[in-house]
Formats: structure tokens, C-alpha cells, sequence
């Protein structure tokens, strides 16, 4: 790992932890819960702002502004944007991304869950994803967190990681593996 994004992580990991056990104390955790998923939307929607709050040319005051109107049209909860005029006091607003991550693992792993990444070549169904999360299920006997999103190029099937495993069953990965033993061969 590179030092910088180890410096990020650190940093992001300290706010993380401080802002999970004030929540917890107070028993906000629903609502930090809540506020990381919608800062996870922005930054995953946004790219103007996830531009903004890392880039250093803009200066700590317009980065506070701009943070404060997001976290007050997205509605996060009072813990979280004091934590976020903190952060852009001390221009550390660009370690946001690592910081919910943080906290989403923080959250999940406090209620027993697991989060599954899963990809897939076109959007599933409700029924699909109620499917998949009752196989995950039964198969990890944990509670699942899906974060389903679309990848057209693997062409059709699945791509599921759940903690450390890895289960790809998309076309693109069989192509490429018969490619592979294709060239073996020949």
C-alpha cells in the first residue's frame, strides 16, 4: 500500500472510530448508519463533488461551505455534520470516501452482518437479489448487505464477493479462461 493511502486510511479510521462510539454511547448508530449510505450516494453520483473535497487548490473555507449544503439537502443527522465542518476545518474532507467505507464495515460488523459486492451483467430483479441473499445466507449463516451494481462487459452471469471468497460466473471470465487454455494447447 502506497503511504498516502495509508495516511488516509489512518486518518479515516480515527474519525471512524470516534464517530461509531459517540453513536453508539448515544445510540444513534440507525442514524450514522443512515448518514454514511447517503454520503456514499454523493460520492458514488457526484464526481464534481468527490473532486471537490479532494482537491487542494480549493480552499478550506469553500470546501466547508459546499460540505455543510450537501450534508444539509441530504439530511445527516447532527453527529455527522459536526464531524464534517471538523474535518473541513482541518482539510481532511478528502479522506470522506475511506471514512464511510469505515464506518459501513463498522456498522455491519456491530449488527452481525456481511456485505456482499455483487455484479452482475444486467440489473437483477427483486426476486433475484431475495434469491441471492437467502443462498448467501444460508451458505455464509450470516446475515447479507448486498451492493448490487451493473458491469455490461462481463456479457451475462455473476460476479459475488463476500468477505475473502470470490465466486465469478460471468461469460466474460469463462471466455477468458478458455482462451487461455487455448493458447496452452496450441
Amino acid at each position: 500500500m502506497s503511504e498516502p493511502a495509508s495516511i488516509s486510511l489512518s486518518i479515516a479510521g480515527r474519525y471512524a472510530q470516534a464517530l461509531f462510539e459517540l453513536a453508539k454511547e448515544t445510540g444513534a448508530l440507525k442514524a450514522l448508519e443512515t448518514d454514511a449510505d447517503a454520503l456514499g450516494d454523493v460520492l458514488k453520483t457526484s464526481p464534481e463533488f468527490a473532486a471537490m473535497i479532494a482537491s487542494p487548490v480549493i480552499v478550506r473555507e469553500e470546501q466547508a461551505a459546499a460540505v455543510q449544503a450537501v450534508a444539509a439537502k441530504i439530511g445527516v443527522s447532527t453527529l455527522m455534520a459536526s464531524t464534517l465542518a471538523l474535518m473541513a476545518s482541518k482539510r481532511r474532507l478528502f479522506v470522506m470516501p475511506q471514512l464511510v467505507a469505515d464506518l459501513q464495515r463498522r456498522i455491519a460488523t456491530e449488527k452481525g452482518e456481511v456485505t456482499a459486492e455483487v455484479t452482475s451483467a444486467a440489473p437483477l430483479s427483486a426476486d433475484q437479489l431475495a434469491k441471492l441473499m437467502a443462498t448467501l445466507k444460508a451458505s455464509s449463516g450470516q446475515d447479507i448487505k448486498l451492493n448490487a451494481t451493473v458491469d455490461e462487459s462481463l456479457i451475462g452471469g455473476l460476479i459475488v464477493k463476500l468477505g475473502s471468497t470470490m465466486i465469478d460466473t460471468s461469460v466474460k471470465a469463462k471466455l477468458a479462461a478458455l482462451q487461455n487454455a487455448m493458447k496452452e494447447v496450441g
